[in-house]
C-alpha cells in the first residue's frame, strides 16, 4: 500500500476539520461577543529510511532519508484577546466590556459554578437579580455596606439582587431648609391688602407626608422698603391648619419662630355671662341675639374662670359642644377668625371670678392679637428683627407643630414615627425694584448649595428605572428625585485568557492553562478599562478572511483527494502489471 494514501486521507480529515471551525465562525457571524477559531495544521511524524551520518576526513556526511506520513489539526486558536466591534442598543441593561491592557470578563453562575462570559446582555429575573438574557445565568458582583450606603464591599462575588422589597422604594427626606426670591414692588398693592402678598410652598416631613406653608408679606407701617414676612398656617394633607392645633394644645407661636411677638391689635369682648344648669357650664351669650351662645368648658378652683377653654356653643336646649381650635372666636363677639388666627402665648387674659351658679353678670374681657414674623429690608437685604438680626435666614421651629403620627416603612416593615424638622429660611434674594407694579416673589423648598438644592425634603420615591456607571456600579432612580447605589458589577482576569474553555452559552470556563479565579474579582475601572451600557460586543468574525480561508481549505482538500485517486490509479496499474 502506498502511503501517499494514508498522508491523503489525513490531509482529507485536517481540511475537513478546517471547514468545520470556519462553518461554525460563519454560523456565528451575528453571535453578541462571539469570538472566531482558526486552525493550526501540523506534520504527524516521519518514517526515516536512513539516519544521517559525520563527514569523514575522506567523505562527506549524509543527511536522513525520512518520509513524512501526513497532516493532523495542531491547533484551534480563539481569538478571545480581540474585541468585537460595538453595536448599540439603547436598553441600560445591555454593557460592552472596553478592555484598556487585559481582556475582562463578567461572571456569572450557573447555579453551580461561576464561569465567564463577554456576553453582556443583561435583565431583572422575577427574583429581582441580574441575570443573562440567553441563560439566566446570574450575573456576580459586590453588595452595598449596610453601614454605609454610598461604599462597596468588594469581598467574595454574589448575585446582584438589585430590586428586592427595600430597593423599590427610596426613603423620603424632611424638608429643612427654604427660601424666598425675586422682585418686591412696592408700587404692589398687594402689600397693602388686609390678607398681605401670599406665597406658599410645600414641605415634607421624615414620612413624606407633605404639607403647605402660607406665608404673607405686607408692608411695615411707615417705613419704605420694609416689609413684614408672616406664616400664617401649615396645612396637611386634609387640610388642616396645623399652626391652629398647635395653639389649641397649649402651644405658643413665639416658640415656633424663636422670637416674642409683637402686640398688633387689641379687642374688647362685652357679653352677658350667667350659669346653666343644663350645661353645668357657665354661657356667655350676645346680647344682640340670645339664640347665640358660648360656654366656658372650665372652671378653676375657686370658681375663678378663665378663657381658654372657649368652646362653640349651640342653640338652647342642645347640651353638645365641641371643642375650637385655638382663639379663632366668631362674629358673635364682633371679631373675625381671621384677625385672631395668630393669638399665641400670653395675650392678656383677665380671670371671670365668678361665683358658682351666678345669676346673670355683665362682664368686659380684653384680648390682643399677635403678630409672629419677621420684618425684613429689601433695601439692605437683611433681617431687622426676629431671627438672626442683621443676617438674611430666619429658622422656624417647625418641628413643634408636626403631627403625631406613625406609619410603617415599606422598606424595613419598621414602625416609624414622623417628625416635622425645623426649617431655615433664606431671604437674601428678596429685592426691591421697579417692576411696573408687579412683583415676582416666589417661596421654594431648599437653599441654593453651589449647582444644588439643599433641604428640599423629598416625598417617598418609588423605583423608575435603573443605570450602570462606566465602573460596574448599579444605580437605582427613584420618582423623588434621589438615586441609590445597588451593588457593583465585578470582571474577571485571567494571566492566559486564550485558556479558557468554551462552554457554550457563551460562557468559558476556567483550565489548567488559562489561571484560577479567586472568587473575588476585579473594579473594572482598576486598569483604565469600562463598561458601556446601551451596547453589545458584537462578533469579531471577519467574513473576507473566513471565505478565504474557505476556498483555500477547499482546494486543500480538492488536492488531498487527488492524492488518493492518483495512488489509487497507481495501484491500479501496479495491479495491472499481472495481466
Amino acid at each position: 500500500m502506498m502511503r501517499s494514501l494514508f498522508s491523503g486521507v489525513a490531509g482529507l480529515k485536517t481540511h475537513q476539520t478546517k471547514m468545520d471551525v470556519i462553518g461554525n465562525n460563519i454560523a456565528n457571524v451575528n453571535t453578541v461577543a462571539f469570538k472566531s477559531s482558526a486552525t493550526t495544521f501540523s506534520d504527524i511524524m516521519y518514517q526515516t529510511t536512513q539516519q544521517a551520518s559525520g563527514a569523514t576526513a575522506t567523505r562527506g556526511g549524509t543527511n536522513a532519508k525520512q518520509i513524512g506520513l501526513g497532516v493532523t489539526n495542531g491547533a484551534t486558536k480563539v481569538s478571545i484577546t480581540s474585541a468585537g466591534a460595538a453595536q448599540s442598543t439603547g436598553d441600560a441593561l445591555d454593557i460592552r466590556l472596553t478592555d484598556s491592557n487585559t481582556t475582562n470578563f463578567f461572571i456569572v453562575n450557573n447555579g453551580s459554578k461561576n464561569l465567564f462570559t463577554r456576553a453582556g446582555s443583561f435583565y431583572i429575573d422575577g427574583n429581582g437579580n441580574l441575570a443573562m438574557t440567553t441563560t439566566g445565568y446570574l450575573v456576580m458582583g459586590w453588595q452595598v455596606d449596610p453601614e454605609d450606603p454610598s461604599n462597596i464591599i468588594k469581598d467574595t462575588v454574589s448575585p446582584l439582587r438589585v430590586m428586592k422589597t427595600e430597593n423599590l422604594t427610596s426613603a423620603p427626606e424632611a424638608t429643612t431648609a427654604a427660601n424666598f426670591a425675586g422682585v418686591i414692588d412696592k408700587n404692589d398693592s398687594q402689600f397693602e391688602s388686609s390678607g398681605g402678598y401670599v406665597r406658599t410652598f410645600t414641605l415634607y416631613d421624615n414620612l413624606g407626608y407633605s404639607y403647605t406653608a402660607k406665608f404673607a408679606i405686607k408692608k411695615a407701617d411707615g417705613t419704605l422698603g420694609k416689609y413684614t414676612i408672616e406664616l400664617t398656617s401649615i396645612l396637611d394633607q386634609d387640610n388642616n391648619d396645623l399652626l391652629k392645633d398647635y395653639i389649641a394644645q397649649g402651644g405658643r407661636l413665639e416658640d415656633v419662630f424663636g422670637v416674642a411677638g409683637t402686640t398688633a391689635k387689641s379687642y374688647t369682648l362685652s357679653s352677658n355671662v350667667a350659669w346653666d344648669d343644663t350645661l353645668g357650664k357657665y354661657v356667655f351669650t350676645d346680647p344682640a341675639n340670645n339664640a347665640n351662645k358660648y360656654v366656658m368648658d372650665q372652671a378653676a378652683v375657686g370658681g375663678a374662670v378663665t378663657l381658654d377653654r372657649l368652646v362653640n356653643g349651640v342653640a338652647e336646649g342642645n347640651p353638645q359642644s365641641y371643642a375650637d381650635k385655638g382663639f379663632t372666636l366668631t362674629d358673635i363677639f364682633g371679631v373675625s377668625a381671621d384677625d385672631l388666627q395668630n393669638l399665641v402665648g400670653d395675650p392678656d387674659y383677665t380671670n371671670l371670678n365668678l361665683s358658682t351658679k351666678s345669676s346673670t353678670n355683665s362682664v368686659t374681657m380684653s384680648f390682643n392679637t399677635v403678630n409672629y414674623g419677621l420684618q425684613f429690608d429689601t433695601k439692605e437685604g437683611t433681617i431687622i428683627s426676629a431671627g438672626n438680626a442683621g443676617g438674611t435666614r430666619l429658622m422656624l421651629n417647625t418641628a413643634l407643630v408636626g403631627p403625631n403620627r406613625s406609619d410603617t416603612d415599606p422598606r424595613t416593615g419598621e414602625l416609624v414615627n414622623n417628625a416635622m424638622s425645623n426649617i431655615e429660611i433664606e431671604f437674601g434674594s428678596l429685592l426691591n425694584y421697579d417692576n411696573k407694579g408687579t412683583s415676582t416673589v416666589v417661596a421654594n423648598r431648599g437653599i441654593p448649595d453651589g449647582s444644588s438644592m439643599r433641604g428640599e425634603g423629598k416625598k417617598l420615591g418609588t423605583m423608575t428605572g435603573l443605570s450602570v456607571q462606566n465602573d460596574g456600579k448599579i444605580f437605582g432612580s427613584y420618582s423623588n428625585g434621589n438615586t441609590v447605589l445597588l451593588g457593583q458589577i465585578a470582571v474577571a482576569q485571567f494571566a492566559n485568557a486564550s485558556g479558557l474553555e468554551e462552554m457554550g452559552d457563551n460562557c468559558y470556563d476556567t483550565t489548567l492553562n488559562s489561571g484560577e479565579f479567586d472568587g473575588i474579582g476585579i473594579d473594572i475601572s482598576a486598569d483604565g478599562s469600562s463598561m458601556n451600557t446601551g451596547q453589545l460586543e458584537m462578533a469579531n468574525v471577519d467574513l473576507s478572511s473566513e471565505f478565504t480561508d474557505m476556498i483555500t481549505t477547499q482546494r486543500g482538500f480538492q488536492a488531498n483527494s487527488r492524492i488518493i485517486t492518483v495512488s489509487d490509479t497507481m495501484l491500479e496499474e501496479l495491479i495491472n502489471l499481472k495481466r
